[in-house]
């Protein structure tokens, strides 16, 4: 353990653990002006993960090609001095480009582990610890650190004194807390600090407001802002041009006259959240809110709406990650759409919810829901690859489980005339080394934001029954 450590303003350098490199294949380049050390057991681990077709396999060869890449025609003395990390392809958006070098290790540093750790014959972790300590002492004008994905590597790491973090690239907020959500309260004295120069008109019975004053410049298309004083007053921005933004009075669900699909909105979120899902002008929305807010029969009440009453869809297609939340129950028998029923449990609920007022009986309920099963598709992310949907309605749940590059593969799917409706609680992520502020869902929460194309809402309260509320809150 080193007892004078650099001053934070020296020279770094990095140890990449493999987790890094497995989540995120450019992470070499995202370093900026400092050094990167990769140790023979990185090396090693990369190897033996790259067989297979799942993303860190993929994740890891790409890693392969970019270091084949860096390696190609260097010398022995070249890869000993450190190679030259390209700037071309750091990808940090703005950023400083990579100026830093790419060490392996060449040979073997002396002052490993102490003699309260176990040595090799104990895994990876271990002797990369041992090789951060070494590296620590053979450069004491160096700030060294430990850079890796795995929480208890570390725990072990602060335990020796060395200094550690996670990987922070891939982060697209620094807080989850921070994440948008397309709700606004005005303030109490916005019509007085704004209410002068306000325009209002009437347009195919829609009323329009343009409001003029400082508070525009931090709204975003299709955010949606309500008067707190004034329940009746529900708008979404249109456009904003400077300090001018265009406001459109948002459509009331709240009755059953303007119920959609016989579902009608129990509270503000989710009648506005109907008003992004029932806009033609919005071809992206993500829906965030925890279990019970009614994100799925929302989604599902306006894709039928949508498919078989007015026929802007040609179908509904319904996909998600299939992560279990017990033990895994193994291999299922049967085509695609039987492999995914398990998962679809939710859709099948939902469907059951917004057949039950049909007439008919039980004859005509089970009439209509033969009808729906053919207009709704069920589908696995596995073989989205290379597809194209053209007039879909395309639901993914449990978006949170996603990671970017996943999700990236997802929306680049649609084609004209398909809507992609994102749905997830990013307070349930299943999926290893993945987080609230590096989920796929916030991702594209945060990237979308802006785009006059897309909209986002966050559900807060909960209408799936009293029982289930209470849960909630005391559990």
């Amino acid at each position: 353990m080193l007892k004078n450590r650099p001053a934070k303003g020296a020279r770094r350098a990095f140890v990449l653990d493999t987790n890094v490199l497995m989540h995120d294949p450019a992470a070499v380049f995202r370093f900026e002006e400092h050094d990167i050390y990769l140790p023979m057991g990185v090396l090693e681990e990369l190897d033996a993960g790259k067989k297979g077709l799942s993303e860190s396999a993929r994740n890891v060869r790409q890693v392969s090609r970019f270091l084949d890449e860096l390696m190609a025609n260097a010398t022995k003395e070249e890869i000993d001095r450190g190679l030259e990390l390209p700037s071309g392809r750091s990808g940090n958006h703005g950023k400083k480009p990579s100026t830093g070098r790419l060490y392996f290790q060449t040979k073997r540093l002396a002052a490993g582990l102490p003699d309260t750790l176990p040595g090799h014959g104990h895994g990876i972790d271990n002797a990369l610890l041992g090789y951060t300590l070494a590296l620590q002492m053979e450069l004491p004008s160096t700030r060294v650190t430990l850079v890796s994905k795995d929480i208890n590597l570390r725990i072990k790491a602060a335990i020796l004194g060395v200094h550690a973090e996670d990987y922070f690239n891939d982060r697209t907020i620094e807080d989850a807390d921070l994440l948008f959500t397309g709700v606004t309260a005005l303030p109490e004295n916005f019509w007085e600090t704004h209410g002068s120069n306000v325009e209002s008109w009437h347009e195919q019975a829609r009323t329009y407001y343009r409001v003029r004053g400082p508070l525009v410049n931090g709204w975003h298309p299709n955010q949606f802002l309500y008067d707190p004083k004034d329940d009746a007053f529900e708008a979404i921005v249109r456009s904003i041009e400077g300090e001018v933004a265009t406001l459109e009075v948002t459509q009331d669900f709240r009755s059953e006259r303007h119920a959609v699909w016989g579902i009608t909105a129990r509270n503000r979120e989710q009648n506005l959240a109907l008003n992004l899902l029932l806009d033609p002008d919005i071809d992206f929305v993500t829906i965030l809110g925890p279990a019970g807010t009614g994100k799925t029969l929302l989604t599902l009440a306006a894709g039928l709406a949508q498919t078989l009453d007015t026929n802007r869809f040609s179908e509904i297609i319904m996909t998600r990650v299939t992560i279990p939340l017990g033990e895994d129950i193994g291999f299922l028998p049967g085509t695609e759409e039987e492999k995914m029923e398990p998962w679809m449990g939710a859709l099948m609920d939902n469907l059951e919810v917004l057949t039950q007022g049909q007439e008919g009986g039980s004859w005509g309920r089970a009439a209509t829901q033969d009808l729906l099963r053919h207009r709704i598709k069920i589908r696995s992310l596995n073989f989205m690859r290379g597809r194209t949907f053209l007039n879909r309605y395309l639901i993914l749940d449990e978006a949170q489980n996603l990671t970017s590059k996943q999700m990236k593969a997802l929306v680049t799917r649609a084609g004209p005339g398909t809507k992609l409706v994102c749905l997830g609680n990013i307070a349930q992520i299943d999926t290893p080394y993945l987080t609230e502020t590096t989920s796929g869902l916030t991702y594209v929460v945060n990237r979308f934001r802006g785009w006059p194309h897309a909209g986002h809402v966050t559900l807060v309260r909960g209408e799936r029954s009293r029982l289930a509320d209470f849960a909630s809150e005391a559990l």
